[in-house]
């Protein structure tokens, strides 16, 4: 589930949250969408953190009787996409919302050479391939769990 709905994000709700305040010529347009779409990816983040963690404490006795490379890949893609979502959310985050404080301004109205824009800019750019990385960890260990099961033994019928 949290990777349906973090690709629905990143493919629909958060260009479409800019698009149409950009759109709306509004002045304030990228401070607005961002005051949106924060919130939803510190949920996004935690959950997709918390579900990490869960699923490794859980694959150390789910994934028994499997390869070992199998088991190793599965627990590095979980690894993977519990720190990036960590690191996303309590790293990266954090840093924009400390940057945006600091700009005493909206977003829109900071000069793009401005240092604390610059610094937004690029953990912006952090922050989205961070959560690309989050989002292929967790794909890869979806299909590592879809590849790895062991077809059941059919059961007759009596």
């Amino acid at each position: 589930m949290w990777l349906g709905a973090a690709l629905f994000f990143s493919a629909s709700v958060a260009p479409n949250i800019f698009r149409v305040l950009r759109g709306a010529d509004l002045a304030n347009a990228s401070s607005l969408a961002g005051a949106i779409i924060s919130p939803l990816l510190s949920v996004l983040n935690r959950a997709g953190f918390e579900i990490a963690i869960f699923l490794l404490v859980m694959s150390f006795f789910l994934t028994a009787g499997q390869t070992l490379i199998w088991r190793v890949a599965h627990l590095i893609s979980l690894a993977v996409m519990a720190t990036t979502t960590a690191v996303g959310h309590w790293v990266i985050a954090a840093r924009m919302v400390a940057l945006r404080a600091a700009m005493t301004l909206p977003i829109d109205q900071i000069s793009p050479s401005d240092e604390r824009r610059v610094a937004f800019d690029g953990l912006h750019r952090y922050s989205v391939m961070v959560f690309a990385v989050a989002v292929l960890a967790a794909a890869v260990a979806f299909l590592l769990i879809g590849l790895n099961r062991k077809p059941s033994r059919p059961r007759h019928l009596i």
